[in-house]
């Protein structure tokens, strides 16, 4: 059942940041109680779907959950989450901070009936800052990081990654952050309030190696790191295609140039010297490619891990699952689901050898578990049955 068995999961997320980082906790083990509004969430109708309501993308998110479904806008519905959150050692979500204390759900409530409870908001700016409380969407947080700036600055003009990269780093952070506070709590018996703010997290998620001259103060240069903004890190062309291809060490780069019969480029750019090859870079890589593009890819993968250099062919979203190692660890596993019939989840890739994560429970339908759920919390049949009023049935 995985490292965090027996730890329960309040989960107030919705969308794709929360969602992340609470199926993280389920997938090693706890039990994710994800509470939903009648209509779910909005992640249920994004993306190619069999039924309505559980499309690939929210069902890639939200396996190894219960499903509530409460309107949590009613006093029978805080009645319940207040109820839950009573033998609930984490609760997560991602409302903003003045919404969910309009709700009457807000860290002071909750601490009140749990005080051992590790409550975390993911919050889109940092509530002590300028921006607090402001919305934030994938979109906003990469324009506002510099990520969008960086990625399109070969371009001149920003552009997005097509990945939901702010939300899923940030959901990463978030669930990280969970499990210190787990730590601490298990150590002390403290429980605490956690705020990840998304905004903060991607601006040093992107600026870790583009700090530059302005990581000393005063600053000695510009932003950036020039090996990656200047040096012309792309796919490698091949005379039939492209692979992806990283000489790195001194070693690395004589053995290749000699192997490809240009050992005078190994001379031409003092590739004994990290410093004056740096300088050269993006020349280095314009002749680089100029070599490889005699050669086939086949020819140059069968070198470089003849030669231990870092090589691959380049794989798209489309056949990524062909690809052998992908396939030798099972990584993409085919199930059955109770309504959506026979579907492909990707497994927890963190190998814990002693306490396995793994996929136990199919990804819920709207308030699937509202009743069983609600009924270990001791509500009667006619509270459930109040509560669930309208509710779409498992």
């Amino acid at each position: 059942m995985g490292p965090l068995k027996g730890v329960r999961v309040l989960d107030l997320t919705a969308v794709v940041l929360g969602p992340m980082a609470t199926q993280v906790l389920a997938d090693y083990g706890a039990d994710v109680i994800k509470v939903e509004s009648v209509e779910g969430d909005l992640m249920r109708a994004n993306g190619m779907a069999r039924n309505r309501g559980m499309s690939s993308t929210f069902m890639n998110l939200n396996r190894n959950k219960r499903s509530v479904a409460i309107d949590l806008k009613t006093p029978e519905g805080k009645q319940a989450v207040l109820k839950l959150a009573e033998t609930a050692d984490v609760l997560v979500h991602n409302m903003r901070v003045k919404a969910i204390n309009r709700l009457g759900l807000g860290y002071d409530e909750v601490a009140r009936v749990n005080p051992r409870i590790v409550y975390c908001a993911a919050t889109g700016f940092g509530e002590d800052g300028a921006f607090a409380g402001q919305p934030a969407f994938d979109d906003v947080i990469q324009g506002a990081c510099g990520l969008a700036s960086l990625v399109g600055h070969e371009a001149g003009r920003p552009e997005y990654p097509p990945t939901l990269l702010a939300d899923k780093v940030a959901g990463l952070a978030t669930a990280n952050a969970v499990l210190g506070a787990m730590v601490h709590k298990y150590r002390t018996g403290e429980g605490q309030y956690i705020e990840v703010p998304m905004f903060e997290t991607m601006v040093a998620f992107t600026m870790t190696e583009h700090m530059g001259g302005n990581g000393f103060s005063p600053s000695i240069g510009p932003a950036g790191y020039a090996r990656l903004l200047k040096g012309g890190r792309k796919p490698t062309p091949t005379k039939d295609g492209y692979i992806a291809l990283l000489p790195y060490t001194e070693n690395h780069w004589k053995a290749f140039f000699t192997a490809l019969g240009r050992p005078d480029l190994f001379d031409k750019y003092d590739l004994t010297n990290r410093h004056e090859r740096n300088k050269r870079i993006q020349e280095l890589y314009e002749d680089l490619r100029s070599v490889t593009k005699n050669f086939t890819s086949a020819e140059l993968i069968r070198l470089c891990r003849e030669m231990d250099i870092p090589v691959t062919e380049i794989f798209s979203i489309d056949n990524i699952h062909e690809h052998e190692h992908v396939r030798s660890v099972n990584l993409f596993q085919k199930q059955s689901h109770p309504t959506e019939g026979e579907i492909v989840a990707i497994k927890p890739t963190a190998i814990f050898h002693k306490t396995p994560a793994g996929i136990h429970r199919h990804a819920p339908n709207i308030g699937e578990n509202t009743e069983e759920v609600l009924s270990e919390a001791g509500f009667d049949p006619g509270f459930i049955q109040k509560v669930s009023a309208g509710m779409p049935k498992p």
